[in-house]
């Protein structure tokens, strides 16, 4: 089975770090990372997230090339993911759709923390539009840019940590679903923070796709 994360934005280093994180929740797979070159150096709200369809589009030829079993758009935004699914010969998945949607699955009541305000009323219509609303009794921005949440840090995780718990007091969610691909490898560290259960948009993909591949195949 081969996967294709296909990062929108031209932070390459991101891309790295998504893949980690995708092989290491699917070790079995043959997973490629591409990098959105050209496009802004991190999705944040709607206009970064039109600047960067044309050049995913773009490679849609190059993926059908490779023959991958499946794309996954990895940023939470899911962007593009209407036109990349219209165009492309395989599944297209978001990372924002997957997670939510394994929280609904889970049948846990939950969160969304991403960055900045600016994406908060994306992720909401997204989750709207895909019927995965039932149990996301918020979105809350942290008011981090991407890349500084990528880039890590103490400073990053107690503010994470500290949003997590106000949605958790305010509304007794269950689970917070991580809003930036960005936050993948802070996992493990978030979990220290919390007694929720963390839901990541990118491992959460990696297996929502190796069924959805299985699944095409019969």
């Amino acid at each position: 089975m081969r996967l294709l994360y296909l990062n929108p934005n031209s932070s390459a280093h991101m891309t790295e770090s998504i893949l980690a994180t995708a092989r290491k929740s699917l070790p079995e797979a043959e997973i490629l990372g591409w990098t959105n070159h050209g496009a802004p150096p991190a999705i944040q709200g709607p206009e970064d997230g039109e600047a960067a369809i044309p050049g995913l589009l773009a490679q849609l030829p190059a993926a059908k090339a490779e023959a991958v079993d499946a794309i996954v758009i990895a940023c939470f935004d899911d962007t593009g993911l209407d036109e990349m699914r219209a165009q492309a010969h395989c599944p297209v998945l978001g990372i924002g759709q997957s997670a939510c949607a394994s929280a609904l699955l889970l049948g846990l009541p939950y969160t969304v923390v991403t960055t900045l305000q600016v994406s908060v009323p994306v992720i909401r219509e997204n989750i709207a539009r895909a019927g995965l609303a039932a149990l996301c009794r918020s979105v809350r921005a942290s008011d981090l840019p991407v890349l500084t949440v990528e880039a890590g840090g103490e400073a990053v995780l107690d503010r994470l940590a500290e949003v997590m718990a106000e949605a958790q007091a305010s509304e007794g969610v269950q689970a917070a679903v991580l809003g930036c691909a960005g936050m993948a490898g802070l996992k493990p560290e978030l979990q220290n923070r919390s007694n929720l259960t963390l839901i990541d948009g990118v491992a959460a993909s990696a297996h929502l796709a190796a069924a959805l591949v299985g699944l095409a195949r019969r």
